[in-house]
């Protein structure tokens, strides 16, 4: 059982590719200069778990100690566990990472690691979402860094309502970050195919494979942020309503009403 946590800031700290990942252990020794961190994360790697949880199905928890805590469940089971159930209190941040990998553009929709950060947005708590953008050879120092500063500016002035932040690091030593970026979400261009194919004893099997995606070339987007080796940050809102479309496609509705009735 989780002990009661002192009067510092209690930051609820999780992530998507596993309790183990080097990327969670780095972030946690960064962010307990900056409050008390209590790490629930899945067992085992959840990635591209998106925002998934597992509604009415049994979850093993295990305290591995007073603050360390192993779910058996999706990145948004673990902030869910902790925030309404198994903290003492509500945390006053929710960091998601640091990814092995980057979280850049359409590629957040797929996320575990956004959706950690989104759900904690959901339970009125700011939320962080931290990214490296390399799969293989990731270094998470700089971007540790960069977190604890981030952290500790969040708790100090807070994020707009509903809104959660989502940062990219590039993989490079710190003398080689050009800067910060407030950025938009750019344009993956996915080049994924089907493949088919049958075992020994003739039963069929697709799965989706192709070359690493591209992206499309715009100034102001995340994408041009890493490649110009600038730190991006997005601001992510929760409200998905396209509201231009909603006042132009409220002239169908008298239409939609008469096809209806008649």
């Amino acid at each position: 059982m989780t002990r009661i946590f002192d009067n510092r800031k209690l930051i609820l700290l999780t992530n998507d590719d596993g309790i183990e990942a080097a990327g969670i252990q780095v972030a946690r020794r960064a962010l307990e200069k900056v409050g008390t961190v209590v790490v629930f994360a899945p067992r085992s790697e959840r990635s591209g778990a998106s925002h998934s949880f597992s509604l009415r199905q049994p979850l093993e928890v295990i305290w591995k100690d007073a603050d360390t805590v192993s779910v058996d469940g999706t990145p948004t089971d673990c902030v869910m566990l902790a925030v309404r159930g198994l903290l003492p209190r509500k945390p006053d941040l929710v960091v998601s990472g640091i990814n092995h990998g980057p979280n850049l553009g359409d590629d957040v929709t797929y996320s575990g690691t956004v959706a950690a950060a989104m759900e904690g947005t959901l339970l009125g708590i700011p939320s962080i979402a931290c990214s490296v953008t390399d799969w293989r050879k990731a270094k998470f120092h700089v971007a540790a860094r960069f977190l604890g500063s981030l952290a500790t500016l969040v708790l100090k002035r807070g994020l707009p309502r509903n809104t959660l932040l989502n940062v990219n690091v590039p993989n490079l030593p710190g003398h080689r970050i050009r800067g910060v970026r407030f950025t938009r979400l750019g344009k993956r261009i996915y080049r994924d195919v089907v493949v088919k194919r049958t075992d020994p004893q003739g039963r069929t099997f697709y799965s989706i494979d192709g070359e690493d995606p591209g992206w499309m070339r715009e100034a102001g987007t995340d994408f041009a942020a890493i490649e110009e080796g600038l730190i991006s940050v997005t601001p992510f809102h929760l409200d998905l309503t396209h509201h231009a479309a909603v006042q132009k496609l409220m002239t169908w509705e008298k239409f939609l009403f008469r096809e209806l009735r008649s």
